[in-house]
């Protein structure tokens, strides 16, 4: 695509700088972002430094660098993103995005952590199914009218409570840091955070789906940009770029005293199953009953207008690829789809997630990376052909290791990882992607350099 000028040759104002990073923010911040660096902090302990530095890698810089990728090749989302290595993987990889943050993972979990968070405690325990399959319901059901009429109700309230639900959060921070449970320094380590806190913490980073979030959604940040007057792409990328860093900065704040608070909470509390009975304790212990249930209905609206910004965006562009089924068919599927996910409950689907996010996640780091430097090698699809090939051995292994025990630890689950284990580098922490795609990464630039010199010399033989 050809670049072209600036529409608005002045720069930005602070109010619209605001105003993108505003944007940015809310499409990123979920109800998953406050869970999961609770439960962090509550697995890290004493560690909970290190670990919140690898989370910071792969929840706020790895977002930011999505965003950056979709601007800086001119993309229109995750499609075109792949598209260097044919129409045929570019439509898969949409496909299995859309899937994770749509109806199989992210979507759902739009209404079982308002659940398990504001309603399950307030459920005599042998209403808890019955409870979820009635609140998800209606949920889904709200959802899907919304979207279906295409109101702007929702963003509209969002911008009111969106706020309030902030100033609640940075309360609760205040009276954490004021009145700790415990020291955060002196707490119980699990397991696999003595040795391996940045590491684990950077895996942990992977159950945002931000930067999966980001290529679907950067495109946009990237047009609100573009209706600002920067048209041309190095203006663009500079100013996504300034307003990413000031959003993802608070997102990252955010974590920071989210981990810190799961960290303190083992002064009271054991390590919880999942973030959202870690933050329900949370609540509760410092704003009581009342502060917990305006809190919880505060996350189920704006878990509601993330809800419907995902089913949305789902049924657009499934509708644009497969024009057949028409927007309204498609948000149909989605929220039936996702209301029937949803009650499998929160815990199952965390676990059946993280498979899915260890295969892809290798895959989508490489190609944001592949996209932010592609200007240096005209984005070459030798060199991304190498890097995704060499990455799709390590992140297959990767999927089956992260299974539930029926398996990865049946035999032929054994066997793979048992391979994975003695042949593959940095395996034990999650990271044996990171040799073969750099390996991909050095043969394909390679080829991309040398092709000039092969050509020239096939000239002069050609010549004689």
């Amino acid at each position: 695509m050809n670049d072209m000028p600036d529409l608005n040759r002045k720069p930005l104002t602070v109010k619209q700088y605001l105003l993108v990073s505003s944007m940015l923010f809310g499409l990123f911040f979920g109800a998953g972002n406050l869970i999961f660096p609770i439960h962090l902090g509550q697995l890290a302990g004493a560690h909970w430094g290190l670990a919140t530095l690898g989370f910071l890698v792969t929840a706020v810089v790895l977002p930011l660098l999505s965003v950056l990728a979709i601007s800086v090749t001119h993309s229109e989302g995750v499609y075109d993103i792949g598209k260097p290595l044919g129409s045929a993987f570019a439509l898969v990889f949409m496909i299995l995005i859309h899937a994770t943050i749509g109806p199989l993972f992210g979507t759902p979990r739009t209404a079982t952590i308002p659940f398990s968070v504001g309603v399950q405690p307030l459920l005599p325990s042998n209403l808890g199914q019955i409870g979820l399959f009635v609140f998800s319901l209606l949920f889904f059901g709200t959802a899907f009218l919304v979207s279906y009429k295409e109101s702007n109700i929702m963003s509209s309230v969002g911008k009111v409570l969106n706020p309030l639900f902030l100033v609640l959060l940075f309360s609760v921070f205040a009276l954490g840091f004021l009145s700790p449970m415990g020291q955060a320094a002196s707490q119980k380590v699990t397991a696999a955070y003595q040795s391996d806190s940045f590491f684990n913490g950077f895996l942990q980073g992977y159950n945002t789906m931000d930067a999966l979030a980001g290529l679907a959604f950067g495109v946009t940040v990237v047009t609100a940009v573009r209706q600002l007057g920067k048209t041309s792409r190095k203006s663009n990328a500079r100013v996504t770029a300034k307003a990413g860093v000031l959003a993802t900065a608070m997102i990252g704040v955010i974590y920071v005293g989210l981990i810190w608070l799961g960290s303190t909470t083992l002064g009271h509390y054991k390590v919880s199953a999942d973030g959202g009975v870690a933050f329900n304790q949370l609540v509760t212990h410092y704003l009581g009953g009342v502060g917990h249930a305006l809190l919880a209905t505060l996350l189920t609206v704006t878990c509601l207008t993330t809800a419907v910004g995902l089913v949305a965006a789902f049924a657009q562009d499934f509708h644009k690829h497969f024009s057949k089924v028409s927007y309204r068919q498609w948000l149909g599927f989605m929220c039936v789809a996702s209301f029937l996910t949803a009650n499998f409950g929160l815990e199952k689907i965390i676990l059946w997630s993280t498979p899915m996010l260890m295969f892809l996640y290798p895959f989508a780091m490489v190609l944001i990376l592949l996209s932010v430097f592609s200007p240096l090698f005209k984005r070459d699809s030798v060199v991304y052909a190498f890097v995704v090939v060499f990455t799709s051995v390590p992140a297959l292994l990767d999927m089956v290791a992260a299974f539930p025990p029926v398996v990865s630890q049946s035999a032929f689950g054994k066997a793979l990882v048992g391979f994975q284990q003695s042949v593959l580098p940095f395996a034990s922490l999650g990271m044996d992607w990171v040799v073969p795609a750099l390996a991909g990464a050095v043969l394909g630039l390679g080829i991309h350099f040398l092709k000039p010199v092969f050509a020239r010399q096939s000239a002069v033989n050609t010549g004689r």
